[in-house]
């Protein structure tokens, strides 16, 4: 048994690094826009900050860090009189990754982010928008966002083949009076980046962002309901226990696929204490409950009908119920809390907590 989770504990995790594919995001603007302020915003792990930069061209940068499924091309140069010379190379090399057969190595959207200070659009940030629009989707970014005065109106009718624009005050801003200004627009930048990025992108974009728990859920709601409908059906086979063993890689894979989207590092020692806490041993409580279905299927005809829809059901019900507990505590744990100040202990305690005394 032990070897045997052990194995379906590794594949459950190759697996969900897989589903959850990397996400590649093109970001530029003027020096000073502000841009590593609003990707440290936006990105677990002050990705900006401490993530691993090598030049790909010129002007652009590309930056990933360990664990994160992201990587950033930080394109510079706008403000360069040549500007239409780094154009060409970074049309070049956006064509050569587009090209790519594989899909998690193309460039998925651009933010081009535009100072609100400045209270102009640059005629190089309307053909960098019209060049990458023709590669991808594009969004404007207007950044360090405090007055609006009708700009954003003003960008979008220039911009006009970025998907929309949002305004963005990344970190709190005090003025002179004192007054404060919120961060803004990062939950709306957020929710337009999840419409326009591809659908083999979502997870991964899910994953990497720290903005929206909603989104963090919303995805993993979905990756319960694919566990239960596997479940029902292994639930249903009319053959008895079959399915109490059955069951624990479909909801072991629920559990690192959720893992994933949430943003966690996925570690075979945590799922392993995991699943020994609640599948295996304070788990039988699953076990347990598939026992009175399990015994109608040892009679024959009611067993194998009968039987199998009760047990379908419970099974169902059963995965939904872990999912779900899981969901609930890693969000609960995010709601005031970076990523990084959440251990595993956390996790764990709040988890059994909640699935254990349901």
């Amino acid at each position: 048994m032990k070897d045997d989770i052990g194995k379906i504990i590794q594949e459950s995790i190759n697996s969900a690094i897989t589903d959850r594919g990397e996400v590649n995001i093109l970001i530029a603007g003027k020096t000073g826009v502000g841009k590593s302020t609003l990707i440290n915003a936006v990105f677990q792990g002050n990705f900006a900050t401490t993530g691993q930069g090598r030049p790909v061209t010129q002007k652009t940068r590309e930056i990933k860090k360990e664990g994160i499924p992201l990587t950033l091309f930080d394109t510079r140069g706008l403000e360069l009189k040549d500007y239409r010379e780094t154009f060409r190379e970074l049309e070049s090399f956006v064509k050569n990754k587009n090209d790519d057969a594989n899909p998690m190595n193309h460039i998925h959207m651009a933010w081009i982010c535009i100072d609100e200070g400045s209270r102009r659009v640059e005629d190089a940030e309307i053909e960098l928008c019209d060049l990458l629009a023709s590669y991808m989707p594009v969004i404007g970014v207007i950044t360090k966002a405090s007055s609006d005065e009708g700009f954003r109106a003003k960008v979008i009718d220039i911009l006009k083949s970025a998907k929309n624009v949002v305004r963005v005050n990344s970190i709190p801003k005090i003025l002179d009076d004192g007054y404060v200004i919120k961060p803004s627009g990062l939950n709306e930048l957020v929710e337009l980046a999840m419409e326009i990025v591809p659908e083999g992108q979502k997870n991964a974009f899910v994953a990497a962002q720290k903005v929206s728990i909603k989104q963090k859920k919303n995805k993993s709601h979905a990756i319960v309901a694919t566990a239960a409908t596997s479940a029902a059906a292994t639930g249903a086979i009319p053959i008895p226990f079959s399915d109490a063993f059955a069951l624990v890689p479909i909801q072991v894979g629920m559990l690192a696929g959720i893992t994933a989207v949430f943003g966690f590092e996925l570690k075979k020692a945590f799922l392993s204490t995991l699943v020994s806490s609640t599948i295996t041993a304070g788990g039988a409580t699953l076990i347990g409950k598939t026992i009175v279905s399990n015994l109608f299927k040892m009679f024959p005809g009611i067993g194998s009908v009968a039987g199998g829809a009760i047990s379908a059901s419970t099974a169902s019900a059963l995965t939904v119920a872990f999912g779900e507990a899981y969901i609930a505590a890693l969000a609960y744990l995010l709601k005031d809390k970076d990523i990084s100040e959440v251990s595993e202990a956390d996790i764990l305690t709040e988890f059994r907590k909640r699935y254990l005394h349901q």
